[in-house]
């Protein structure tokens, strides 16, 4: 879930994660009793190649997202986080998850999807759903970080419409959208 503390004027609108569907996902807002079907989703050593660490336990992530449920510690900073639940066969496949800044007008945007759902185009399909629901949010701007090793994470970047800008942070390459309101 994605909270804000206090609403001042002066910080923009909350953004709160709502449900979002796409063809075949619904993205729904991240619960602390995700976390143990997540923990088999994230097991796969294999997907922690680009991104570190290790797979979690149920417990380790089950303390992770009560953190992430609470919200940023800073009231100007909105933690947007959701799992993937492929509608067909009523599991979870994954996460998306939005750090709103900037008064509501920039989101830095990040995705996973489990090792055996991979290839079926569920992240870009995930991707592409964030970033409309950001858009109509009235977000103006949307980053993501890539290992530059990464192709697959880059052509899901891709197809939710952003582009590569040279920029680097922490070797990573930053990929950025403007998006029309």
């Amino acid at each position: 879930m994605c909270f804000r503390e206090r609403e001042r004027s002066f910080m923009g609108p909350a953004v709160h994660a709502e449900p979002i569907g796409t063809a075949r996902l619904d993205l729904l807002p991240l619960r602390v009793d995700h976390a143990a079907e997540m923990a088999t989703v994230l097991a796969d050593p294999a997907l922690h190649t680009f991104i570190g660490g290790a797979p979690s336990t149920p417990e380790a992530l089950h303390t992770r997202y009560g953190r992430l449920v609470a919200g940023s510690p800073d009231p100007a900073v909105s933690w947007c986080n959701w799992v993937l639940r492929l509608r067909d066969a009523d599991r979870l496949t994954g996460t998306v998850q939005a750090t709103v800044t900037d008064r509501g007008r920039t989101a830095e945007i990040a995705w996973v999807t489990g090792v055996p759902w991979q290839g079926r185009g569920l992240a870009s399909e995930a991707a592409r759903g964030l970033v409309r629901w950001l858009r109509e949010q009235g977000v103006h701007t949307v980053i993501a970080h890539i290992h530059p090793d990464h192709h697959a994470s880059a052509a899901v970047a891709a197809a939710a419409g952003l582009s590569p800008t040279g920029e680097e942070h922490d070797g990573e390459i930053r990929w950025r959208s403007r998006l029309r309101q």
